[in-house]
């Protein structure tokens, strides 16, 4: 396993991180139109390719194969945190978790702050991670809801 910094090029395969963990992972804590609605079958792969480019992910590999990603914006803010539904429950989120506490700590980030599905409260709590918040977004039509979660650094 290696984590590398986001590349171009990486894009679709991230989105097949990111749509795999939401249809084989959340879809435990969620109904059919509630992951559909998260992560639909067909999307807008220029998009998609934009938002990765900005938010530049950490990304991980595992013998060629992409199977995780997450960013941590200057902020403190994680936006996305996914590993690939054929890898959950192998430590991969946890190396990408201290991956991000220790580049958040050479910045001088003093506070991690993110939006937890259910499915990944209990793994966000398990790094200290409080919820601060139960929200109700709506994507795409459709609640899905998520927890406002923090951590103090300082």
């Amino acid at each position: 396993m290696h984590i590398r910094a986001f590349r171009s090029g990486d894009e679709l395969a991230l989105h097949a991180v990111f749509h795999s963990a939401v249809h084989q992972v959340a879809s435990r804590h969620y109904t059919a139109e509630q992951i559909n609605a998260w992560a639909p079958p067909s999307f807008d792969e220029t998009v998609w390719a934009a938002r990765m480019r900005e938010i530049r992910p950490f990304v991980v590999e595992n013998d060629g194969e992409l199977v995780a990603y997450a960013d941590v914006q200057p902020s403190g803010y994680i936006d996305h945190f996914f590993v690939s539904g054929s890898c959950a429950r192998q430590g991969i989120g946890a190396a990408l978790m201290n991956h991000i506490h220790e580049a958040v700590h050479r910045e001088g980030i003093k506070m991690l702050t993110a939006n937890v599905s259910r499915s990944a409260q209990a793994f966000f709590e398990h790094f200290g991670f409080v919820v601060v918040e139960y929200r109700t977004p709506v994507t795409r039509g459709v609640v899905v809801p998520n927890a406002f979660m923090k951590k103090d650094l300082a």
